[in-house]
């Protein structure tokens, strides 16, 4: 059994360019959990279900997912998640440029732990995921 610093965090996020600055805010906030990346909820929720070439893959503990992605968006992934029984125990944290009160009320109705708006700057997405990483450092997860 791993321990709660060593779980893995996905990532679900299909702009290349918000993995890449997730990516370094993580490394310069010295982040000790892998940080796996998949493009979208269909490839989130083969993950989860360790299908195909994720079988040997750790359950993540945080799940930071955004919500406009193509083949399956963030909140329908979210359902999914929340849908099974083995999944829907992982705190999910939308964490995505959507400025929709209908987006906000839909994922915390589907049942997310936290929705957080993408800081537009690189400074400030450094300091969110700091702070997702202190918060989620200090609260006790569930079991797998």
């Amino acid at each position: 059994m791993m321990s709660d610093s060593q779980f893995p965090i996905l990532l679900v996020e299909d702009n290349k360019h918000d993995v890449r600055f997730v990516q370094r805010a993580w490394e310069e906030n010295s982040i000790p959990n892998l940080l796996d990346v998949v493009p979208n909820g269909q490839v989130c929720m083969q993950y989860l279900r360790k299908e195909g070439k994720y079988a040997k893959k750790h359950r993540p503990g945080i799940i930071l997912m955004d919500i406009r992605m193509p083949v399956m968006s963030g909140i329908e992934t979210l359902g999914h998640i929340r849908a099974d029984p083995q999944l829907k125990k992982i705190p999910v944290i939308m964490l995505t440029t959507s400025r929709e009160n209908s987006d906000l009320t839909k994922s915390y109705n589907l049942g997310c732990n936290s929705f957080i708006q993408k800081p537009s700057d690189y400074e400030h997405l450094i300091d969110v995921i700091q702070t997702i990483h202190h918060y989620w450092t200090l609260a006790t997860l569930p079991p797998d």
